[in-house]
């Protein structure tokens, strides 16, 4: 099983979270197409001997791009490398970029999955988080994919937003399972430095919402999609019978992966390499037939760390026999006293020899795994 990312680096406008490498300038976007596709032929040895079962087209915003620069792109891949018949093509899509015509045309070249940037469906929070749509852009898109014949949608959500109160995550839920996407990736709002955000707290002028809200929210959302029939199978993530992301899976899972484009990452359990996160240097570099990316050695530390931090986000835990036998490490023997104060304040749970994080422990996801982490 393996997957190819494919980072469309363009955006209309810069949301005030948003750390992800993109440019609002659209003046590369044809030259950045052209290398595109040269890297997809210059990297097409990189997953010999795999299968690819994915293909994601993220950024940025990659529905800034119509469907005949992404079916040159689908066109390119399969040439290069082995794909599955059964494959699984995701769009992410803001809901100002769509319309009929367009999600039919994206549906005719193989997209057969689309993952669309809501993150809420109020006006006034749409605005604070400087998104580009509105709620009934929103709402209408999801309506406009299904009469594309785009039956495989899911939604981003946020929660923990600073002016959000409770109510509104409690309506956005409701509007969320009225419309019964097929899968929910919901977010818990993180500052991150260089952004608006990121200033805004560091001069004072924002305010982070209470750990207790966080939590409360992240709670109902749980139940509310549970109740709903929605699996959580990832902390952030949701999902309808059979409608689990083929391509995060697969992440999770330590499988190989490619990615294509400006601060794409790939991974082939020897190394994992990441590509420059600059525009026109990353095209420059390809118009001379180099990938300009940073390699690095993976060593028995790294595998056994990807391992504790992949496997602890998803429903189906650590396997620490797993570890011990493919790795001879006793993660438990060695972090027994911290286990057991997980344990003790319910954060953690250890069935059959897997460790699984409890609802509250996946609120401290983060730092529990760094805590897991061999230094």
């Amino acid at each position: 099983m393996a997957g190819i990312y494919i980072h469309i680096p363009f955006c209309k406008q810069a949301c005030h979270y948003c750390d992800f490498h993109f440019s609002t300038s659209s003046g590369l976007k044809a030259a950045m197409l052209q290398a595109i596709l040269k890297e997809i032929k210059i990297q097409s040895a990189y997953l010999q001997g795999h299968t690819v079962n994915s293909i994601y087209f993220g950024g940025g915003t990659p529905s800034l791009f119509e469907a005949s620069a992404l079916s040159n792109m689908l066109t390119t891949i399969d040439s290069a490398f082995a794909l599955a018949k059964s494959l699984e093509i995701t769009l992410e899509a803001n809901p100002d970029d769509l319309n009929l015509n367009k999600l039919q045309a994206y549906k005719t070249i193989g997209i057969n999955r689309l993952s669309i940037g809501i993150q809420s469906f109020h006006d006034v929070l749409l605005r604070y988080l400087n998104r580009a749509h509105n709620s009934e852009q929103a709402i209408n898109s999801i309506a406009l994919a299904r009469q594309a014949g785009l039956d495989n949608l899911s939604i981003d959500l946020i929660y923990g937003i600073p002016i959000a109160n409770h109510n509104k995550w409690v309506q956005d839920l409701a509007t969320t399972v009225a419309l019964a996407p097929d899968h929910i990736s919901a977010y818990g709002l993180t500052i991150e430095k260089n952004t608006v955000f990121g200033r805004w707290h560091q001069q004072g002028q924002l305010k982070l919402t209470d750990e207790a809200v966080i939590a409360k929210q992240f709670d109902t959302l749980v139940a509310v999609l549970s109740k709903h029939g929605y699996a959580h199978y990832e902390i952030s993530n949701f999902s309808k019978p059979h409608r689990y992301s083929r391509h995060n899976i697969n992440y999770w899972q330590q499988g190989h992966y490619l990615g294509i484009g400006p601060s794409a990452h790939s991974y082939n359990k020897k190394t994992r390499q990441y590509n420059i996160a600059h525009n026109p240097q990353y095209i420059k570099s390809i118009n001379k037939g180099v990938v300009p990316c940073k390699v690095e050695f993976l060593s028995k530390k790294d595998h056994i760390n990807e391992y504790i931090l992949t496997t602890l986000r998803t429903k189906c835990g650590c396997d620490l026999a797993w570890l011990k036998q493919n790795y001879d490490y006793d993660l438990w023997e060695i972090q027994k006293a911290y286990f057991n104060e997980l344990i003790n304040r319910r954060l953690i749970d250890l069935k059959n020899n897997i460790l699984l994080l409890t609802q509250s422990g996946q609120l401290l996801a983060d730092k529990i795994t760094a805590d897991l982490f061999i230094i």
